[in-house]
């Protein structure tokens, strides 16, 4: 069978002021092939249906909607650590960000 993959997220919760960044690492083990993988960034907010905002792929970042361009951008750190950053926040942007392996 296949290795089992997993991904942490180490921080449990981020607070920042409205207009700065903020970042989220995801952490890949198990996965062979880093440099082909598909890490997928989804954002969750209660009462909704998560919703993929971006998939990162060979150091590009691949949009579900072309308006989240500017908002949201991940980069490959180091050999299997994915950073996922949102700018600019504003209170709508309160929910659950998890990054996806598949």
């Amino acid at each position: 069978g296949q290795a089992q993959v997993l991904l942490k997220q180490n921080q449990v919760s981020i607070t920042r002021k409205q207009s700065k960044s903020a970042s989220i690492d995801c952490i890949a083990e198990g996965i062979s092939d880093l440099q082909s993988a598909y890490i997928h960034w989804y954002r969750h907010i209660p009462s909704k249906a998560p919703e993929r905002i971006l998939y990162f792929r060979a150091g590009q970042n691949v949009y579900d909607d072309n308006s989240y361009r500017n908002k949201y951008t991940s980069v490959k750190k180091g050999e299997n650590v994915y950073t996922f950053s949102v700018n600019s926040i504003n209170p709508s942007d309160a929910g659950t960000y998890y990054c996806a392996y598949w």
